[in-house]
């Protein structure tokens, strides 16, 4: 399948991103980095906004095509594509103690279901917590190939703008009662606010809504009005650096600040836009859509497998270092680097591949345009 070698670049930024986020769990870089580990969630907000831009794409692109959604089609290219690797790490969790960050994990259904960014209720139940983002990506692939569908029924500019808006706008309204009703209590009374932030407001799929809109707007804009697209492609530049402008205004946004009002409210929208503007950059017609950097594309080929097990990785790294070269902290995120990579190989090389492959094999037809949405 043809790929873009500047989103593969942005995957490999993403999960990098995001790695560096969960280093702490071996002590993290030590000294001098820790605004880069700090805002390493942002990564996902990355991978958010990816992934609205490249399944939007195929959506909307054989919807344009064909005037029909391959519903069984789509659904089972995403099912061959998550469902394998997932399963394997859940089972490590599930059946591996050694495995997990903390000793205790959320009931096993609220995994397989795909709601545990719904229901997670106990910060000792903390394993296994970066699949919020899963099951967020999981509600997005329930819900979008219909509502494109039907909007695409007796297309509308003004009709997808209003839905879009509404979205954004929606989520906002909704985070900020969200933070007036129970995050702000939360915060005067210092009762577990990081439980109330992340049940309510980080980890719930209402919440998070901005930067998959943000990519399908991209995705739209590229298969509706690809003149407005060729028109930002022309300006890659500017947006480029209007994007690194705003990332440093999100980045001191919620600089030690996450769970106040402003960055809960306005933060995730502005973010979205920040990597909208990245994702325009890094795609289409332009020079650093062209850009091969060293180890991107393998970085971006893995980066659903580093993404599922590198956690369990540093665990594990964590327990047989044990407190050895703690006056070396980059030496020991050099090893938990070396073994997440080697853990998301493996699990690259011998689940996720051999899957890909046998889907491709019995005729699972690939996306009508060009772009590798895995």
């Amino acid at each position: 399948m043809h790929r873009t070698p500047g989103l593969d670049t942005l995957r490999a930024i993403a999960i990098v991103w995001v790695m560096l986020f969960h280093s702490y769990l071996v002590g993290g870089l030590g000294d001098g980095f820790g605004k880069l580990e700090a805002s390493g969630w942002m990564g996902v907000d990355l991978f958010f906004v990816l992934s609205g831009y490249l399944i939007g794409t195929q959506v909307l692109s054989a919807l344009k095509t064909t005037g029909t959604l391959d519903a069984r089609d789509f659904y089972l290219r995403r099912a061959v594509r998550i469902l394998p690797a997932f399963l394997v790490v859940l089972a490590l969790y599930a059946c591996v103690p050694a495995w997990r960050e903390t000793s205790g994990m959320q009931p096993l259904w609220q995994f397989l279901t795909f709601t545990f960014n719904l229901l997670f209720d106990n910060p000792d139940n903390y394993a296994f917590s970066h699949v919020w983002s899963l099951c967020v990506e999981e509600h997005f692939y329930l819900v979008f190939p219909w509502l494109a569908w039907l909007l695409t029924r007796r297309p509308s500019l003004r009709t997808g703008a209003i839905v879009g808006v509404a979205l954004v706008l929606g989520g906002i309204l909704l985070r900020a009662w969200l933070w007036s009703d129970r995050m702000g209590p939360a915060l005067d009374t210092d009762t577990r606010p990081g439980l109330v932030y992340l049940h309510n407001l980080y980890y719930p799929t209402w919440s998070r809504l901005d930067g998959l809109v943000a990519g399908v707007a991209l995705a739209a804009c590229a298969v509706h009005r690809p003149a407005w697209m060729a028109w930002l492609h022309r300006r890659a530049g500017r947006v480029l650096v209007l994007s690194f402008v705003l990332l440093c205004v999100c980045l001191g946004l919620f600089d030690e600040a996450r769970m106040q009002f402003w960055p809960c409210v306005v933060g995730f929208p502005l973010l979205a836009l920040t990597m909208a503007g990245f994702v325009v950059a890094f795609s289409g017609p332009t020079f650093l859509a062209r850009l091969r950097l060293p180890g991107a594309r393998w970085l971006a080929a893995v980066s659903y497998s580093l993404y599922l097990s590198h956690k369990g990785m540093a665990h594990l790294t964590q327990g047989l270092l044990g407190d050895s070269l703690a006056e070396h902290p980059l030496l020991r995120f050099v090893i938990f680097a070396a073994a997440t990579l080697l853990g998301g190989a493996l699990l690259h090389d011998m689940v996720e591949r051999p899957c890909l492959r046998w889907r491709d094999r019995y005729r699972l037809r690939a996306p009508p345009r060009g772009h590798d949405v895995g």
